[in-house]
């Protein structure tokens, strides 16, 4: 089912899922796995390009006490510094709590090219986990040891570097939870997003429509923002592109039971296209919400958020910051 309101345009189609997941920090990384005894009762999911909030209610449905190791972990961004008009970044202000009180989280670091983990390459070249994860897109705020000449020569042999590092980075929080028997257990998280953002394009391309299932009634207005601004020499207008890794909501048990999702624009006049299942309705003039039970997800979220008059919040990338 399609729906669509003048100012925020939604299309929808199948699949799409929520966050925190079980797993283990093994020798190879991040391996996520299921629980049989902890179940994620509710989930609240608040997605906007300026700022996204989650909270859980999560229940250990076994009778004896649980302790798990919880992953949240952040979309991948390229290390090498991009040509286009793109910024790319870790979370600006990632905090987590657990009812109501702070947690002590550690990063786990990983390193991806073309779709496999690279990650045991580069640390046999001797790269820290700070210079996989900032690459040369940091360089101008966080002191990182450059490459040595041996290093950059091991890694061109592999293909990982050319002119620049070739692969991807992806930063994973991580921390330990007890789950006590029979008991509701509350997480909140709230960070500014990675973004890939920067000056729109004045008509989107066949990969963006099927990315984000962008409809007539988005390309219509698309179009319109784009003339408003070209006749407007105040106007211009900017694309927001926030990614959310939703998939590992299957590692508890039953799924999500209870899933709202909230789009929050930053501005009534934003148009938002994205690719997600069931009906939204209309909260407020900034948020659409859609609610689903016994949600399964099959697919991460991508949101795209075109933002008439130009630099709607635009803002250039930090440097994650890594803890053990």
């Amino acid at each position: 089912m399609k729906y669509a309101i003048a100012a925020l345009m939604l299309a929808f189609s199948a699949g799409a899922g929520a966050n925190d997941g079980i797993g283990a920090v093994a020798a190879g990384g991040i391996v996520f796995g299921k629980t049989d005894a902890v179940a994620m009762k509710k989930e609240v999911l608040n997605v906007g390009h300026d700022r996204i909030t989650v909270d859980y209610e999560f229940l250990n449905e076994s009778g004896a006490d649980v302790e798990e190791t919880i992953v949240f972990p952040m979309p991948a961004y390229p290390v090498r510094q991009q040509e286009a008009d793109a910024y790319y970044g870790q979370p600006s202000g990632f905090t987590v709590t657990v009812d109501g009180k702070p947690v002590r989280m550690r990063t786990v670091v990983r390193a991806l090219y073309a779709d496999e983990d690279v990650t045991a390459q580069l640390v046999k070249a001797g790269l820290s986990d700070a210079q996989i994860a900032y690459g040369t897109v940091f360089d101008d705020q966080v002191r990182v040891p450059p490459l040595s000449a041996a290093q950059r020569r091991r890694l061109h042999d592999a293909g990982l570097f050319g002119d620049g590092p070739e692969w991807d980075a992806q930063v994973s929080y991580v921390w330990q939870q007890k789950f006590p028997s029979n008991r509701i257990v509350r997480v909140h998280h709230a960070y500014r997003p990675l973004v890939s953002a920067g000056p729109g394009e004045s008509s989107v391309d066949s990969d963006t429509v099927k990315r984000y299932c962008a409809d007539d009634a988005f390309l219509k207005g698309w179009d319109k923002v784009v003339e408003r601004a070209n006749s407007d020499s105040q106007g211009g207008y900017d694309a927001a592109k926030v990614a959310y890794i939703l998939k590992t909501g299957n590692t508890w048990k039953n799924g999500i039971e209870d899933f709202t999702l909230n789009i929050v624009k930053s501005a009534p006049s934003e148009l938002v296209t994205l690719c997600f299942p069931g009906t939204f309705k209309k909260i407020d003039a900034r948020t659409y919400q859609v609610r689903l039970r016994n949600f399964r997800p099959t697919r991460d979220l991508d949101v795209f958020f075109g933002i008439p008059g130009g630099g709607g919040g635009i803002y250039a990338p930090e440097p994650p910051r890594l803890s053990r």
